[in-house]
């Protein structure tokens, strides 16, 4: 009693009137929550294991809707909402029929390069506000918030709609970019880190390939601290923010799974460049004046070769061979020429609603002969449809983040739950490599570490969730929350 009297004491919930002079939020892609125990005695003392050993862990947070895929985690994180509210069902997924890569948006152009796709995105499917949106809400639009990311939409969905800027990696040309969405002509600091980055000898030699190697995160780290002293953040009167994500730790493991000289090259090196970031924000804004976080958007499954290997339960979901017999017995039921699926995202089956109308065909009997078919399937657990998620006969765990990760226009029409330890498996899929997406504690398990301004030093092992985070940070701030926030406020015990 003592002991919390005196924590409390020297880190007192900030009173009305206080506020810190920066907000950073950290996102490493596809980290597990275990990494930070197996890489613990590894990490130097200024990178992880300054918010380990000096802020507060929850050691327990839970990713608490399905499917667990980047762009959803990255949006969660900051709306403290799910896809039901906030929109953003998936990297990609069907919106009236149309597949939909989840930040794209015609109606913007490419600021900062000549390749011109790179930058056509906006945060126009986000539905909701973001801690970014409602803190220059707040201040009547003087904060500034920055988004920073090798991947577009893990700059874009953590800046959110009011932000001043996102900015993401052209790997073609190695240079960040952004949209007309926020500007018409990079600042002189962006041009400036453009301009080293094109002298960047390795970064050359990489080309495409960087996002395999650990100097994506790196040039992530470089630009995240230009920003900060680019855009003077913490400097000003109002509290700013800065959005930044690591990408790189993801494309290594989807290309070198879980475990080896890849991954743990990865995350030693990511270590460096967090503790550059905090010597960075030490100097810009002072230790004690700004508050960060660090997560993850989900885990990841061991290889599930590997697994069988060690004796272990796992295998492999074959998606596309599947869908080829599925076609075959649906036509068989029905007549029909044309498939009746548009597509298979993240473990969602996507049917094609006006073609089954053309072709004279009831939806729901497409559906239920669908669904029929796959709980014959070997190495599911449940299939379910997704209008009947609240009726259907599955555990409650199951259910709650079915629904709270379905939006009724573009999270599909069936839902498969594979077995725990399989994941699905397809052309596109490295052999020696992974993915996620799914329920189990691997890829739902993540990191969730509190540093600095008004945070004491211990941990939490009760269960929490990624929706907590920003009615969390936003409590801190005393501004009010994301308009489509569903999450709990967390105390630091």
């Amino acid at each position: 009693m003592v002991a919390a009297l005196q924590v409390a004491a020297e880190n007192p919930r900030p009173q009305f009137g206080e506020k810190p002079k920066l907000v950073v939020g950290i996102v490493v892609d596809q980290m597990r929550w275990d990494y930070l125990s197996i890489y613990y005695n590894r990490f130097a003392r200024d990178g992880f294991r300054r918010m380990i050993d000096e802020g507060y862990s929850f050691d327990n947070c839970l990713i608490n809707y399905l499917p667990t895929v980047t762009a959803i985690g990255h949006t969660s994180v900051y709306t403290g909402s799910s896809p039901a509210f906030h929109g953003i069902c998936g990297n990609n997924f069907f919106i009236d029929g149309k597949r939909t890569y989840c930040c794209e948006d015609s109606t913007v152009k490419t600021v900062g390069t000549d390749n011109k796709n790179v930058g056509k995105m906006s945060p126009k499917n986000l539905l909701a506000t973001t801690i970014g949106d409602q803190l220059r809400l707040h201040t009547n639009f003087r904060s500034k918030v920055i988004g920073v990311s090798y991947k577009d939409r893990a700059a874009i969905f953590p800046a959110g709609h009011a932000a001043n800027a996102a900015y993401w990696l052209d790997i073609k040309n190695g240079q960040f970019v952004t949209s007309t969405y926020y500007m018409t002509e990079l600042p002189q600091w962006v041009k400036d880190v453009n301009k080293r980055m094109s002298q960047h000898q390795e970064l050359k030699k990489l080309g495409k390939e960087v996002g395999l190697s650990p100097l994506a995160g790196t040039l992530t780290a470089d630009m995240a601290i230009a920003a900060l002293k680019g855009e003077n953040l913490g400097k000003g009167e109002e509290t700013d923010m800065l959005c930044v994500s690591f990408s790189q730790t993801d494309v290594i493991g989807h290309k070198w799974s879980t475990r080896g000289e890849h991954t743990d090259e990865a995350y030693i090196k990511l270590d460096k460049d967090i503790a550059r970031l905090f010597d960075a924000l030490d100097e810009q804004v002072g230790k004690g004046n700004y508050i960060a976080f660090l997560t993850a958007d989900h885990g990841a499954a061991h290889n599930s070769q590997w697994m069988e290997d060690n004796k272990l339960h796992a295998g492999k979901w074959l998606s596309e061979k599947l869908r080829k017999d599925l076609d075959k017995y649906v036509a068989s039921k029905f007549g029909n020429s044309k498939s009746v699926i548009l597509g298979i995202i993240d473990y969602r089956f996507f049917l094609d609603k006006e073609g089954i109308r053309q072709q004279g065909l009831d939806y729901q009997q497409v559906k239920d002969v669908i669904v029929e078919y796959l709980r014959q399937s070997p190495n599911l657990s449940f299939v379910v449809d997704c209008e009947k998620i609240a009726t259907s006969p599955i555990p409650p765990i199951l259910r709650d983040r079915m629904l709270l990760g379905y939006h009724f226009h573009r999270s599909g029409d069936i839902f498969v739950v594979p077995e725990p330890g399989y994941y699905e498996f397809g052309s596109w899929t490295s052999p020696v490599g992974t993915t996620h997406g799914e329920w189990n504690p691997y890829d739902a398990h993540i990191p969730l570490l509190f540093y600095g301004w008004h945070v004491p030093h211990g941990s939490h092992a009760q269960e929490v969730h990624i929706t907590d985070i920003a009615p969390t940070v936003c409590s801190l701030l005393h501004i009010q929350q994301p308009n489509a926030c569903i999450g709990d406020i967390l105390q630091f015990d």
